[in-house]
């Protein structure tokens, strides 16, 4: 009995592994603040980056956008309205205009005062602090965004800052493409809302590392198309109980959240 018991138990553990299903006991995946600790904190500010850190996320999530006059800065939405005191199209306003924007109050008083920041004073602040996963947010919209963002990170020298601490990742996939020209060997990761194919999975491993898909998205057919061209993914975005429970059974790099709470 005991002989068919552990017998029954290493089948189970194999096809576990072999459709990319763990226990709740094996490695944990990445923990990757979205936007900061943007459940607790305004996004995308030095508060909701530093609590973060405080919480021991793995990754920060972060949105790069260009202002007017070609300075690299932290927002996701393409207008100021939703979480500054700005209106308007972020790329219609120089950076000098856009630091004087309230980018806190719109979450609570508590915040008043937190500004827009720069990739720069981002990666003068946490980097080889905390792992940085940057997303180009429309590259399309902001012409000559890759070569601004490559030539920031060259100054950083982001290959001292460790392996895969710095991630860029797009919807984008001709804007990765671009980065893998400028920056080779720099990890890149494609956004995915859609329902993934063996095709898909193929053509973005010719240039990417991550194939990052909407937590919904997740099922046994997905992992095994990644697994078969080497693909790694970040989950985005979990924001309950219940969907981390539906999510993390499977084996994933890594899973990003408003709530990092939801992970303690």
């Amino acid at each position: 009995m005991k002989l068919l018991k552990r017998a029954v138990s290493h089948t189970t553990a194999y096809l576990r592994s072999a459709i990319g299903i763990k226990k709740q006991t094996e490695t944990p995946f990445k923990t990757i603040a979205h936007r900061g600790a943007s459940g607790y904190c305004p996004e995308n500010t030095l508060a909701a980056f530093d609590m973060a850190v405080e919480m021991k996320a793995d990754y920060i999530e972060l949105d790069l956008q260009l202002s007017k006059d070609g300075e690299i800065v932290v927002i996701h939405d393409l207008k100021l309205d939703r979480t500054t005191n700005g209106k308007g199209r972020v790329i219609d306003y120089t950076y000098e205009e856009l630091r004087q924007l309230d980018a806190g109050s719109w979450y609570s008083n508590k915040y008043t005062g937190e500004r827009i920041l720069t990739f720069d004073e981002v990666l003068n602040k946490y980097k080889n602090k905390i792992g940085l996963l940057i997303e180009l947010k429309k590259p399309s919209v902001n012409p000559g965004i890759e070569e601004m963002v490559a030539s920031v990170l060259e100054k950083h020298n982001w290959q001292s800052f460790g392996e895969n601490q710095i991630i860029i990742q797009s919807f984008e996939q001709a804007a990765m493409k671009k980065m893998t020209s400028l920056l080779p060997g720099l990890p890149i990761g494609v956004l995915v809302n859609y329902p993934i194919k063996k095709k898909d999975a193929e053509e973005i491993a010719q240039y990417a590392e991550y194939l990052n898909v909407k937590w919904t998205l997740v099922n046994k057919k997905l992992l095994a198309y990644l697994a078969a061209y080497n693909l790694k993914t970040f989950i985005w975005t979990i924001r309950t109980k219940k969907e981390l429970e539906q999510i993390r059974q499977y084996s994933v790099e890594g899973i990003a959240t408003d709530y990092l709470k939801l992970f303690k």
